[in-house]
């Protein structure tokens, strides 16, 4: 059972990085913003984290990642130093080609407005949406 739930989550994470390759077309320089890291909204549990694949993955594809989690920042920049971190969720927001929302649970509370004028191109994906793909 553990084996599957391993197989399904690694599935989950391909799907959503092609998702994010099929937006943006090519990874490689691209600025991506992401909100949430840990594996439980408001904790810094990082164990078994499905973002730490996704950010793991776009690094390796040369996008340049800045992320926020108001929990989970310390823990994660130990594991994933070419990460850029930003206590302040507005800051990964900035100039970048798209923002993805990796919370687990509710959208954190944000002026929206604020972000796309912030975004050098308007493209939020959110892993809740791509979670069950077609």
């Amino acid at each position: 059972m553990l084996k599957e739930a391993e197989r399904v989550n690694k599935r989950r994470v391909d799907l959503f990085v092609e998702k994010i390759r099929q937006a943006l077309w090519v990874l490689k320089d691209k600025q991506v913003g992401v909100l949430g890291l840990a594996f439980k909204a408001n904790t810094d549990d990082i164990r078994f984290a499905p973002s730490l694949d996704v950010l793991r993955r776009l690094v390796a594809e040369g996008a340049h990642v800045r992320a926020y989690d108001q929990e989970a920042v310390d823990k994660t920049s130990a594991i994933l130093p070419k990460v850029r971190y930003f206590r302040e969720p507005y800051e990964v927001a900035r100039n970048a080609d798209a923002l993805l929302v990796l919370t687990e649970g509710r959208v954190p509370r944000l002026d929206w407005k604020r972000i796309y004028e912030m975004m050098g191109r308007p493209l939020v994906i959110d892993v809740a949406i791509c979670s069950n793909p077609k």
